[in-house]
């Protein structure tokens, strides 16, 4: 009687062991999404600060495109008053400041001075580069989803994540407008 005792607690100590492994790892991935969530706010931020001076710099030059100016503005206010809403709503918000940004940067074609100013460039460059880093952190928001997603959903996790109420994180997606753009080649006319 008592090995098999000693046997029977020593496999409630390997259980209780896999189920704080399962626990723990299961808020690694949290944490994890969590924090690549938060890196999506800071490059989000830097943007939304970055479009005032851009939309002050085409200002000067494209006088009459004032509806162009407000759209991207009304654009980003939308999107920096978004910050409290779900992933989805932000995605949505955010997409539509995209769209909206390409058409100042069209305005830059048809002003020679706009283009060759030297602060517009400069703008343009680190917004460019911002959006270069807030695509890369979007695919790593969404691929710590999908592992966090993932461990709750299957077996034994959901278990343990179905215990302590882990809930599934939505994908920071692109709306089907631009999920059907990214699809094209892009056309180049010289």
């Amino acid at each position: 009687m008592g090995t098999s005792l000693i046997v029977l607690i020593g496999i409630l100590v390997l259980i209780a062991i896999y189920a704080i492994s399962l626990y723990n790892g299961l808020i690694t991935a949290r944490n994890r999404t969590d924090e690549a969530s938060s890196d999506i706010d800071t490059l989000l931020k830097r943007r939304h600060d970055l479009i005032p001076n851009l939309v002050e710099t085409v200002k000067g030059y494209a006088k009459h495109e004032s509806e162009t100016l407000e759209r991207v503005i009304q654009a980003r206010n939308s999107a920096v008053s978004a910050q409290g809403e779900g992933i989805a709503e932000r995605a949505s918000k955010e997409n539509a400041l995209s769209g909206v940004l390409k058409s100042i940067f069209a305005l830059s074609e048809a002003y020679p001075d706009l283009k060759a100013n030297q602060n517009f460039m400069e703008l343009q460059g680190e917004l460019a580069a911002t959006e270069d880093k807030l695509q890369a952190s979007r695919r790593f928001y969404n691929s710590m989803t999908l592992s966090y997603n993932n461990r709750i959903e299957m077996f034994p996790g959901s278990i343990i994540a179905g215990m302590f109420a882990f809930a599934k994180r939505g994908f920071f997606e692109l709306d089907a407008a631009e999920a059907e753009a990214a699809k094209k080649a892009p056309q180049v006319k010289f």
